[in-house]
């Protein structure tokens, strides 16, 4: 339970410097009274500036430093909760934002934002709008609980209730299933990305495979058809070699003497000037019985056989040189023999050297395609590095499926949280075990201000009105008078609960001009008797400009205007 002892403020609004102080636990009940502008409102914008730096009633910040002075405004609040002793204190030029616990003041170093959580959150336990919910009530600037949108209504509950902690946790857990989701698209993203490298690595290595096996495939094939070449020239050069043995033979069996026919030639020649000579000299003695030269006569006998002797000879001369001209033609033809076997069997030696040269080229291929096979199967035997990359890859991909599935329960069981923490979940589930306690307290406050009526809220806040004299009734269908009533009720069903819950109970209620214009003096009796003798462990204080109710409560503060100053008048 919140107990607030005193608050004290300067320079706030039409406050001077000199301190105003106001004692929360001197009396049960409190009437503040004063004429307009006196100040005595200024209590309300100070207890919530001081406590959620904003002042009650629609008045702009800069506004709450006494337009005089101008400066060192200061609100001052002291309360305890349990054992231990709180200080807040406020203030505007300069700013001030200090809490003080058990004498201490927390560390500054925080922001003033943070600060001001942590006191809502952490000390206070409930936010502004259920302050003034559950302590203040009736200023004209104030939006009672009925007139609070549908949202509104629901974050005033949950804090009575102590249920925003539920809030609280679902807006966690809708960050963390939102992380949850980014992470879980991201391994999905992951996942897919490495299953393409998994089956690209497996057709990778397939396709290495395969092509490796079609490549030794290809070189066998061209090895074959080489061996047939090789073969086929092996046979070829077999028999030309078997042609060339036996042209040698026949080209050595010629025994050809290429100076032969020279020699012949050479005879030829000189046989066939003997010949020449020899028929100039039988045409000589044939056609000559007389010497030209020297005139003298030729004697028959000499003459005639001077010319069987010449013909003879001519005849011996003339087959001699036909035997030659045999004999050279001979020649002759066995050197055309030994010529055209002699470039026979060049040209086989050549065809066999060519073939000779041709098998080594092949026989060289044969053995460069079986060491690229042998290099082949060694890579398909030694192809360690790309499996040794695909399972990195497998595991990774086992690995990332593993998380995915982590994320993905986690996910769902944040999703089931979620669906607790909702506002259909765990929080409607306590409204709901609560609602037939504040229906009931809401009209036995009513009736105990003689407003007979029978006023629900369902789940969602809305009100459900039933009466005998009132039919299809709303909060907006009433009187204000009767609205005051409703407001009243729930402001003190909200202390009750709250107590009961122990969670914002506090011992302060203020009341802002509730008699001035909507209670009527029936009402206003039957609302005295259930602050003074209804409502337990409160400090009440009535702010009001009613005359005739002083007499009604223990203790009376007046506050007026001096000089333009407010003060406060015990």
């Amino acid at each position: 339970m919140i107990r607030f002892k005193t608050i004290r403020w300067k320079n706030f609004l039409s406050t001077g410097n000199q301190w105003t102080q106001l004692d929360f636990e001197k009396s049960d009940t409190t009437l503040i009274i004063g004429s307009n502008g006196a100040g005595k409102s200024t209590v309300l914008d100070a207890l919530t500036f001081g406590l959620f730096n904003k002042p009650f009633r629609k008045i702009n910040k800069p506004q709450l430093v006494n337009s005089v002075n101008e400066k060192d405004c200061k609100v001052e609040i002291d309360f305890n909760i349990g054992t231990r002793e709180y200080k807040v204190i406020r203030g505007i030029k300069p700013a001030v934002f200090e809490i003080h616990v058990d004498g201490k003041m927390l560390n500054q170093d925080a922001a003033a934002a943070d600060q001001q959580k942590y006191l809502e959150n952490n000390i206070l336990k409930l936010n502004y709008k259920s302050f003034t919910q559950i302590v203040i009530l009736g200023s004209s600037t104030f939006v009672p609980f009925m007139q609070l949108p549908a949202a509104g209504r629901r974050e005033v509950i949950e804090d009575i209730l102590d249920i925003r902690i539920f809030s609280a946790m679902n807006s966690i857990i809708k960050d963390k299933i939102r992380q949850n989701r980014e992470e879980v698209k991201v391994l999905d993203l992951k996942k897919d990305n490495l299953a393409d490298k998994v089956d690209m690595q497996k057709e990778f290595i397939r396709h290495l495979e395969e092509e490796a096996q079609q490549e030794i495939e290809r070189k066998k094939n061209k090895i074959d058809e080489l061996n047939l070449n090789i073969d086929s020239l092996c046979k070829n050069t077999l028999s030309l070699q078997k042609t060339e043995n036996v042209q040698r033979s026949n080209l050595e069996s010629l025994s050809f003497d290429t100076t032969k026919i020279r020699k012949l030639g050479n005879l030829r020649g000189k046989i066939s000037q003997k010949v020449s000579t020899l028929t100039k000299e039988l045409k000589f003695f044939e056609d000559n019985t007389v010497c030209p030269t020297c005139t003298q006569s030729i004697e028959e006998e000499f003459r005639l056989n001077k010319i069987a002797d010449a013909q003879n000879k001519e005849e011996e001369l003339t087959q001699g040189l036909l035997d030659l001209e045999t004999a050279i033609k001979e020649e002759e033809d066995r050197e055309s023999q030994w010529t055209a076997l002699s470039k026979e069997v060049s040209k086989l030696s050549n065809d066999i050297s060519q073939n000779n040269t041709r098998i080594s080229g092949l026989q060289r291929q044969v053995g460069d395609l079986g060491n690229e096979i042998q290099r082949i199967t060694d890579q398909l035997q030694n192809r360690n590095t790309e499996h040794e990359k695909l399972n990195q890859l497998q595991e990774q991909l086992n690995t990332t499926y593993d998380q995915l599935v982590e994320f993905k329960e986690d996910g769902q069981y944040k999703e089931f949280v979620y669906s607790l923490l909702r506002d259909g979940g765990v929080k409607t589930n306590i409204i709901k075990k609560y609602l037939p306690l504040i229906n009931r307290q809401v009209n036995k406050y009513l009736q105990m201000m003689d407003f007979y009526i029978n006023f629900t809220l369902d789940e969602e806040f809305n009100e459900n009105v039933q009466s005998p004299i009132h039919e299809d009734f709303s909060y907006a269908s009433f009187s204000e008078g009767e609205k005051m009533r409703i407001d009243l009720a729930l402001l003190f069903t909200w202390r009750e609960v709250a107590a009961f819950k122990n969670s914002t109970n506090t011992n302060l209620l203020i009341m802002d001009e509730v008699f001035d214009s909507s209670l009527d003096g029936f009402g206003t009796d039957e609302f005295l008797k259930i602050i003074r003798y209804v409502i337990k462990g409160a400090n009440i204080f009535v702010i009001s400009h009613k005359d005739g109710l002083q007499d009604k409560f223990s203790n009376v503060i007046q506050f007026e205007k001096v000089k333009g100053f407010s003060r406060m008048v015990s």
